[in-house]
């Protein structure tokens, strides 16, 4: 789902909901269109002053657009996507909260229209996206910090660039972090549909990793895989599949995964570490499911399995330039 083309047209918050499309794959207006003189003193934004459900706690207002400081970079947002941690930052149930009130969305693709007199990194026309997690992306334009920004280039594809911030990301730092995989290893995951999912998916084929993934059943089953595959997914089987004992056959001409990955939780989770070779890893950076991950004392025991946690946000935190080692 996309917030900023929708914004632009969107005066209520029934019509936003029912505005919400695909962003545009055209680039947009180019930067010179947009000048310092001519800045609007005022912009959309979707706000939340208290946590809840986001479709009573968030409102459309228009709010006044602050002035450029030295150090400030003016943004008008591209697209924006709806991420499952949006809703959870917005429910309060996020490991990371913003002052309230605030305005949602954590990822996005803006382009820089106007630059404070001592930004030095940006220009105008530049494209950028959040640094971290919590900017507030669900607005038409706004007035960011330097350092709460990265630049990214032009030509990448609209929604690519946009969503380019925490799922691919997510998705290098599991593969290369928590196994030291070979080319020709295999990975095991579910949600593989998933924006992460997909990601992991096309990376692993660019590693030479082979992928096992792992889909709820669909009536257009065949299409979802066939999409996967293109992808550079090996093999895509449902849950329900996973389950039987004939998975068992699948690894007769492929190693067992020493690397798990779930974003689901409860029964699918226990079944992907069924799957582990001995030693492996499962690392969990999503709860989809809304169920605890159960794991057998036996797996432990005798597979001396391992279980890991992944969240990108603490992952730069721990990596930022003045972290502890």
């Amino acid at each position: 789902m996309w917030v900023c083309s929708a914004l632009r047209g969107a005066r209520t918050l029934a019509q936003l909901q029912r505005g919400l499309l695909p962003a545009s794959s055209s680039h947009g207006p180019a930067a010179s269109s947009y000048s310092s003189s001519a800045e609007p003193s005022r912009v959309w934004a979707l706000v939340y002053g208290h946590h809840g459900d986001p479709a009573k706690v968030v409102e459309l207002k228009n709010l006044e657009l602050a002035a450029v400081g030295g150090s400030d970079v003016r943004v008008k947002m591209l697209a924006a996507p709806i991420n499952p941690s949006d809703i959870n930052m917005i429910q309060g149930n996020y490991g990371l909260l913003p002052k309230l009130p605030a305005v949602g969305g954590n990822e996005g693709i803006g382009q820089v229209v106007a630059v404070g007199s001592s930004v030095t990194g940006l220009k105008p026309g530049d494209w950028v996206i959040p640094a971290n997690a919590g900017l507030g992306t669900w607005q038409t334009e706004a007035v960011f910090s330097e350092e709460a920004l990265i630049g990214i280039p032009s030509d990448i594809p609209l929604q690519s660039a946009a969503t380019l911030g925490v799922n691919p990301c997510t998705a290098y730092r599991m593969l290369v972090d928590f196994e030291q995989l070979q080319p020709g290893d295999s990975v095991i995951q579910n949600a593989s549909n998933s924006g992460v999912g997909q990601a992991v998916i096309q990376i692993a084929a660019a590693l030479g990793l082979r992928t096992i993934n792992v889909v709820r059943d669909r009536p257009d089953i065949q299409n979802l895989t066939d999409r996967l595959k293109n992808l550079g997914a090996e093999h895509v089987i449902t849950e329900e599949e996973l389950r039987k004992p004939e998975m068992k056959n699948l690894f007769k001409d492929m190693p067992q995964p020493r690397l798990a990955l779930n974003c689901v939780g409860g029964k699918s989770s226990t079944e992907l570490l069924r799957q582990l070779a001995p030693g492996g890893t499962m690392v969990t950076y999503g709860g989809m499911a809304k169920q605890p991950v159960v794991a057998s004392v036996s797996l432990l025991i005798f597979k001396d399995l391992k279980l890991r946690g992944f969240w990108l946000s603490q992952w730069k935190k721990d990596h930022s330039p003045g972290a502890t080692p």
